[in-house]
């Protein structure tokens, strides 16, 4: 990942060719660990439908990063181990209900403590979520359902805030991969 930094930045005829002395931020004893992290995560992983994982640790007082692991294996084509899924565009799952909420109560209208229903519902075209659990929760306030990750409330809640609206909110916030508003 560095490498291809490097060669983004200053060319790859000076990487390859001329060589460069580069300073990272990662540590390797850390490194190691979160390598091995990463393998024992994977029957947790491989329960859920997933083949691969990754893991990026960074420092909160300073920004830098300490470890990145791209793949449980590089070398494993079955599973596009060479692929650094750490850096790559992946679907945001849960981590985007914060940006669906907080453009909610931009609006007078909706605070955490507005309540929301957390019942089974066909939001058209046949798409009908389910919370990770399988259950419903009847009536939730916006703040139980952020906490509890609920996903029923959280595509009610896009509805409400307007799916632009959330981009946009996503956007201010620097999120710079929404860029096909159609699929949305």
């Amino acid at each position: 990942y560095v490498l291809e930094q490097a060669s983004e930045e200053y060319g790859e005829q000076r990487v390859e060719k001329e060589g460069m002395t580069i300073y990272t931020t990662l540590d390797y004893e850390k490194q190691k660990i979160a390598e091995q992290a990463v393998v024992a995560g994977m029957p947790k992983v491989s329960k859920y439908g997933g083949s691969n994982a990754g893991m990026v640790s960074i420092d909160p007082k300073t920004g830098e990063v300490l470890t990145m692991v791209g793949s449980k294996d590089f070398f494993d084509t079955t599973i596009d181990g060479n692929v650094n899924i750490a850096t790559s565009n992946r679907q945001p799952g849960s981590s985007f209900k914060p940006y669906v909420y907080a453009t909610a109560f931009k609006k007078k209208e909706f605070s955490p403590s507005t309540i929301l229903y957390d019942l089974t519902t066909d939001f058209g075209g046949g798409y009908v979520p389910n919370n990770y659990d399988g259950n419903t929760h009847g009536p939730v306030t916006m703040r139980q359902a952020l906490a509890n990750s609920l996903n029923i409330p959280a595509v009610k809640t896009t509805s409400l805030a307007g799916v632009d609206e959330v981009i946009n909110t996503a956007s201010d916030l620097g999120i710079s991969t929404l860029t096909q508003k159609s699929r949305y």
